[in-house]
């Protein structure tokens, strides 16, 4: 009989096919088998689920914001990640800013990775950034190994990366699908923004959102289609806020173009009447809107126009998202929620009685596929053992405090929520159980490229 290197006894594993009792055999990091409970198997270490945890694949938040080198103070790695492995995220992919220098060339990427190594206790890979500098050389950051290029349509909030125009959108969109990359985009329109930038001068919530309206981003996705058109460029609208661009997508998705859609857990939590007055930890970009909008994403993921859920974890420093004293145009906008963001999701979804089934979808499969990371995001035989015991039905009160990323700022600070990350794998290795201590000898997260030939499985 085998020795395996781990086996994993659950009375439900959710592989392909539905959740079933199982005992899942891992051997070099690798998922080798998934069997029957009392199939007998030998191992080095037979771990067995209590009987309230079910055995999930590690979650692949393709949208998180780590801000290191430049702004450390901000997150950084170490912090980052640890917070990602206790709440079930097994690979995050950073964004190109807030970093100093943004990855936007490949000596700046080198940089990047230099200040990852050895700091990350989950895998981590990288986007790209297309910024009007940089148009004409994507090519030489593609090579480098980023995931895909980051473009902004309106002001990004930092001075080193500029947003494109319409005329820029549609270079990098042709640039890119010449060497069949991936374009993603902050789709808002800066002239909608521009008129309707006043609004905000009152400072409260309802100002904030009057000054960043769904004619903004149902505007700036229009302009992405028609450059997907043009072009045949893959392209990903990042963080979906308003469901009156849902239209739109499907209509793009109908005539067949490439164009995949993510929202975030905040946008599927709250809505505008649930944000107190001066609560600027809400603030971010689009922002949150109403909670019939909030139904309507629910239903754009449900119907398929919506592809994935991805955290959108960009946090700062208490003093800049405090700013103002409660001023919302004075805040800096982002919501930190990295560590939150499965069970966040699955407390929204499981009240709308949709599956966990469903969740996984989202937040493991689809967004994998994404990036055509084809080793991961599933329990099958030949993935990668990157794993999570998850408690469903328990309840988890949520204090800022107590979260493991830098500063103990939250949109979700107070929420009780359901469902608990016991223990996560990565390839194999345990990396938990959550808790303010790091794991036990080095950190295991590696530090990834983008595949040369990805799977076409596409979300």
């Amino acid at each position: 009989m085998r020795m395996h290197d781990l086996v994993i006894e659950a009375d439900r594993v959710y592989a392909p096919g539905g959740p079933r009792p199982g005992a899942v055999a891992v051997d070099a990091g690798i998922i080798s088998a998934i069997l029957e409970p009392d199939a007998g198997v030998e191992a080095r270490e037979v771990v067995r689920l209590a009987a309230d945890e079910v055995l999930i694949p590690g979650v692949v938040d393709t949208h998180v914001h780590v801000n290191e080198p430049g702004r450390t103070e901000w997150e950084g790695f170490a912090s980052a990640t640890a917070a990602a492995r206790a709440g079930g995220v097994t690979t995050i992919i950073d964004m190109p800013l807030n970093s100093i220098p943004p990855t936007t060339t490949p000596e700046a990427l080198d940089v990047k990775r230099k200040a990852a190594d050895g700091a990350c206790s989950v895998d981590v890979g990288f986007w790209g950034g297309a910024v009007p500098q940089n148009l004409g050389r994507l090519a030489e950051l593609h090579a480098a190994g980023v995931f895909g290029f980051k473009a902004f349509l309106a002001p990004s909030g930092v001075p080193e990366f500029d947003h494109l125009t319409a005329a820029e959108l549609r270079s990098a969109a042709a640039e890119i699908a010449a060497f069949d990359g991936l374009l993603i985009v902050h789709a808002e329109d800066p002239e909608v923004l521009a008129r309707e930038e006043a609004h905000a001068a009152h400072g409260d919530y309802p100002g904030f959102l009057a000054s960043r309206p769904d004619a903004a981003e149902i505007s700036a996705i229009e302009n992405v289609i028609a450059a997907v058109r043009e072009t045949g460029v893959r392209a990903h609208i990042l963080h979906l806020s308003s469901a009156r661009a849902l239209p739109v997508i499907a209509a793009a998705k109908a005539e067949g173009l490439p164009l995949t859609v993510e929202t975030c857990p905040h946008y599927l939590s709250f809505a505008q009447g649930q944000i107190p007055a001066g609560a600027t930890q809400f603030k971010c970009c689009p922002p949150i809107r109403s909670a019939d909008n909030r139904e309507a994403l629910w239903q754009g993921l449900v119907d398929g126009v919506i592809d994935i859920i991805a955290s959108d974890h960009s946090p700062s420093t208490a003093e800049l998202k405090f700013a103002g004293n409660g001023h919302f145009a004075q805040a800096w906008g982002g919501i930190a929620g990295l560590q939150v963001s499965l069970p966040a999701v699955w407390t929204a979804g499981s009240a709308r009685g949709l599956p966990l089934e469903s969740v996984l979808q989202w937040m493991c499969h689809r967004t994998a596929d994404l990036v055509g990371l084809a080793d991961r995001g599933r329990i099958e035989p030949g993935r990668r053992a990157d794993l999570v015991a998850f408690a469903p039905a328990a309840r988890v009160p949520v204090s800022a405090a107590e979260l493991l990323h830098r500063h103990p700022v939250s949109a979700f600070d107070g929420a009780e929520l359901t469902g608990a990350v016991r223990r996560s794998w990565l390839a194999g290795e345990a990396v938990g159980p959550p808790g303010r201590a790091e794991p036990t000898g080095p950190a295991r997260g590696r530090l990834l490229s983008r595949p040369t030939n990805p799977a076409k499985e596409g979300p």
